[in-house]
């Protein structure tokens, strides 16, 4: 096995501060759509409860960006859904190399997701406000795909680094 995945492996530590960050930042922005939901819905049925007119809008900003970075940590875990009826009659080094080809693909549309969401957030995003916040540009509503491009990127590059180490005949899940 090459030398090269040793060294590969000292990198570990940094794709477990980036995934711990980003698991972070997705509890957090739970923790904040499940306290501004209960705020509206109590503010429903409790009259001397005011109700944020920006409510709505917010969580469903916040559930955009839960949503795709959710989807980015799946990654690092190998945890997305994937159909595996036929990976005990195929031979190893081709499940590898399909696993790598699927790897390369996501990295794929993890590098559009970054250039043309960073386009549409900085273009289209910085062009409109929302409707109960007109202080606060729409960048923002759209900055959770480009956002999550480089979540992807980052956990894809490490995916293709442990596909190709199994190749090679590495451990499993290496790094």
């Amino acid at each position: 096995m090459p030398a090269i995945f040793t060294k590969l492996r000292k990198v570990e530590p940094v794709y477990q501060f980036v995934y711990a960050v980003f698991l972070n930042i997705c509890k957090i922005l739970l923790v904040a759509d499940i306290l501004i939901t209960s705020w509206i819905v109590l503010a429903r049925y409790i009259t001397v409860i005011p109700a944020p007119n920006w409510g709505e809008e917010l969580i469903l900003t916040l559930m955009a960006y839960m949503a795709v970075l959710s989807a980015s940590l799946a990654i690092k875990r190998n945890a997305h859904i994937r159909m595996t009826s036929f990976d005990r009659y195929l031979p190893k080094k081709l499940l590898f190399t399909l696993d790598l080809l699927s790897d390369i693909a996501v990295l794929i549309l993890a590098v559009i997701m970054l250039t043309i969401g960073w386009k549409y957030a900085a273009n289209i995003g910085s062009k409109g406000t929302y409707i109960s916040m007109p202080w606060l540009s729409k960048f923002w509503y759209y900055f959770p795909i480009p956002l999550a491009g480089i979540a992807m990127i980052f956990f894809e590059l490490e995916r293709i680094v442990i596909d190709v180490e199994k190749f090679y005949g590495g451990k499993e899940d290496a790094i």
